[in-house]
């Protein structure tokens, strides 16, 4: 054999082992793809999805659905292959890591964040919905998230209402980490806090902050702003649901265990969208994946924020599969919705 023959036969198994290793080694982007839905008019386990105590509710049928997608874990790295497979594919799409997962946290904290923002959302949507019922609701300050380990971790709770702090009135987020800096690290924080229908006084030693984070110490809460109800409404999901994009189909959901006979009458509905206690639906990433999946899961309609109007238009869907609606507030939704049960060939509001 020449050398010639010999270098040929060297450089071709080189460039295959290099095309192997293009295709599997990690590459800073994650794909995302539809999700479950999950009818919150349903039930979780053996209780009800929502679930009121302290007012009478009312029987109803059909779905309302909220939409997920399916994106790669953040502790998970994928090869070039399957990202090239993704982006071919009509159904799923691709993005940069540092999009969905800031390089700055951790897989935890991405998690806890997660969690947050659907406290959040679950208690706006209650809000959104009490709010188009009439009703007027003072605000409070709440804890939205506890950090494991942290010295809050088993003394204060996920949804507390914070009243006090040594003894000073709370009344926002702020004087929270005003009184735990007061207190410092290997102090006492004495948090009062409403929890349930009952008052409870903690006790939290704080510990010092993370160098570069500007504060002398911490107890390991997030907060943030939470209403006072004027009964009990509460939304169970399974854990690996989070995030802040079913606002717009909790609301749906509560307005219509709240108030008698049935919104959908039977039909499978499905939507999208953050909302605001004014009813106000905001824009939410995954919109085409999150077509599809309501589109697979049997739904009729699917109500689309009008921040998304321009990317849910090329869906891989077709119109005869689902009917896109333009929600720009939970008020608009419930009127569209109406009509559509009323007489599924009315005219709608549309992205277009």
């Amino acid at each position: 054999m020449s050398r010639r023959t010999v270098a040929t036969v060297v450089v071709s198994c080189l460039l295959v082992v290099l095309a192997a290793l293009a295709v599997v080694v990690p590459v800073p982007y994650v794909t995302m793809s539809p999700g479950p839905t999950v009818n919150v008019l349903g039930r979780s386990g053996d209780k009800p999805i929502i679930a009121v105590r302290g007012h009478r509710t009312f029987p109803t049928r059909g779905d309302l659905r909220l939409t997920t997608v399916s994106v790669t874990n953040p502790t998970r790295r994928v090869g070039l292959g399957e990202v090239l497979k993704a982006w071919f594919d009509r159904k799923r799409a691709v993005y940069p890591r540092d999009v969905i997962y800031p390089p700055q946290q951790s897989a935890d904290q991405v998690e806890q964040q997660s969690s947050v923002e659907m406290v959040s959302s679950q208690d706006t949507a209650v809000a959104a919905a009490l709010t188009e019922l009439g009703y007027k609701l003072p605000l409070q300050t709440e804890v939205l998230a506890v950090t494991k380990g942290s010295p809050a971790d088993g003394k204060l709770r996920t949804r507390d209402r914070i009243l006090r702090i040594n003894g000073k009135e709370i009344t926002d987020a702020q004087q929270v980490s005003k009184a735990v800096q007061a207190a410092g690290s290997g102090g006492t924080a004495t948090f009062v806090v409403r929890r349930g229908h009952g008052t409870s006084t903690v006790q939290v030693q704080p510990k010092p902050a993370p160098k570069g984070s500007g504060r002398k110490a911490i107890v390991g809460v997030q907060i943030g702003t939470g209403y006072d109800f004027p009964f009990d409404v509460s939304v169970r999901l399974a854990q690996d649901i989070g995030g802040p994009s079913a606002g717009l189909m909790f609301s749906l959901g509560v307005y219509d265990t709240l108030t008698p006979g049935s919104l959908t009458r039977g039909t499978d509905i499905a939507g999208t969208g953050t909302i605001d206690a004014r009813g106000r639906v905001g824009p939410i990433g995954g919109i085409q994946q999150k077509i599809v999946a309501a589109a697979d899961a049997g739904a009729k309609i699917f109500f689309v924020p009008p921040g998304n109007c321009g990317s849910a238009e090329h869906a891989d869907v077709t119109k005869d599969q689902i009917k896109l609606v333009k929600a720009p507030t939970m008020h608009s939704a419930l009127h569209s919705l109406r009509a559509y049960v009323k007489d599924p060939s009315a005219d709608l509001p549309a992205c277009g």
